[in-house]
């Protein structure tokens, strides 16, 4: 592949997306298209920009001519730009309707125009609603209940009518909950882990009983290199996991990792306007492919609570000048212990 678009690359999902595409592809021209939102930060993809590696157009993808700019040319478009955080939908819908809904579309007209030859499309796995029992399979109805999960299932509505009408060589992913290091602490997991490294307590939805399942993005990240390359066009594809929690247990594992007891740090607050009870997905077309995921949040909690440990200054404006507490001797071993182990098992 000559040169390869990932919009939102300068994101949390769209920059592993950047790095497994680097490394896979040594010889291809990457281009970032990012709005560079909060959620965009340059520190994500410095080191490749630094090295030449990567070129990024500061960019709107709702935005036809910036679109068309990037993409021309391009062997291989990948559509991870997107508005995803649920809480903020409720209070600013029609933002998510424009980034996600018209943002895709004029980077699929833009494609159109400049004969792209394979664009794929990242969703989510909420675009299916509840699933209270069993998985959902990729011919499911689509049931969103959020402005969020609504937005992206338009999205998908527009390049359903993309690949009938035009014939346009388009695959879609829709992937189960995701984590990593980079993610912005809105998101479950690293705002549990911030709370936790800057002495504050952790708010729970409800009665922490709504369940996700939690992808590794690094796998993600290959999985979405792997539909690239092997997926059949005009085709969906899930890409999830096994492993599977409740919020309140997410916290249990995260207060554990600290030494900490659950209960004594757990604050219940007002739920969602809405709250999914549970998403999950079968990943067995994907699975039939050859793509399995390797990595698990159990195994990675202390590899991520040692980048925010390190990192905890990028997100001054979440935590005011609440500063790092000093972490326990025990803790630091424990990385070390950790990281040695994962070197182990890799070697």
């Amino acid at each position: 592949m000559y040169k390869i678009v990932i919009t939102g690359g300068a994101g949390f999902a769209g920059s592993h997306i950047v790095d497994a595409a680097c490394a896979k592809y040594p010889a291809s021209r990457i281009v970032v298209l990012d709005k560079m939102t909060y959620a965009g930060d340059v520190r994500n993809i410095a080191h490749h920009l630094y090295s030449g590696r990567v070129e990024l157009l500061v960019g709107d993808v709702a935005d036809l001519d910036c679109c068309r700019r990037a993409v021309k040319d391009a062997s291989l478009v990948i559509h991870a730009a997107a508005e995803s955080h649920v809480d903020n939908s409720f209070g600013n819908s029609l933002e998510f309707t424009r980034t996600n809904v018209l943002g895709t579309h004029s980077l699929m007209e833009a494609c159109r125009q400049e004969r792209v030859p394979r664009i794929l499309h990242v969703s989510t796995d909420e675009v299916y609603g509840e699933v209270l029992s069993g998985a959902a399979g990729e011919g499911d109805v689509l049931c969103p209940t959020n402005p969020y999960s609504s937005s992206k299932a338009a999205a998908e509505m527009i390049l359903r009518g993309y690949i009938q009408s035009y014939q346009e060589p388009i695959l879609i992913i829709r992937a189960n909950n995701l984590y990593g290091t980079r993610q912005f602490p809105e998101k479950i997991i690293p705002r549990f882990i911030c709370h936790l490294l800057t002495g504050r307590r952790l708010p729970l939805h409800g009665d922490g009983s709504n369940r996700r399942h939690y992808l590794s993005t690094s796998d993600f990240a290959r999985a979405v290199l792997f539909v690239a390359e092997h997926g059949e066009t005009g085709q969906t594809y899930n890409i999830g996991t096994s492993e599977e929690y409740t919020n309140l247990q997410m916290a249990e594992l995260i207060a554990n990792y600290f030494g900490r007891e659950v209960g004594e740090l757990v604050d219940f607050v007002s739920d969602r306007p809405f709250n999914d009870a549970r998403y999950s997905i079968s990943w067995s077309k994907l699975q039939a492919l050859g793509w399995r995921p390797q990595n698990s949040l159990r195994n990675d909690i202390g590899m991520l609570v040692e980048w925010y440990v390190g990192n905890l200054s990028r997100y001054g404006e979440l935590f005011g000048d609440a500063e790092l507490l000093q972490i326990p001797h025990e803790l630091l071993h424990k990385f070390a212990v950790d990281k040695d182990l994962a070197a182990a098992e890799v070697g």
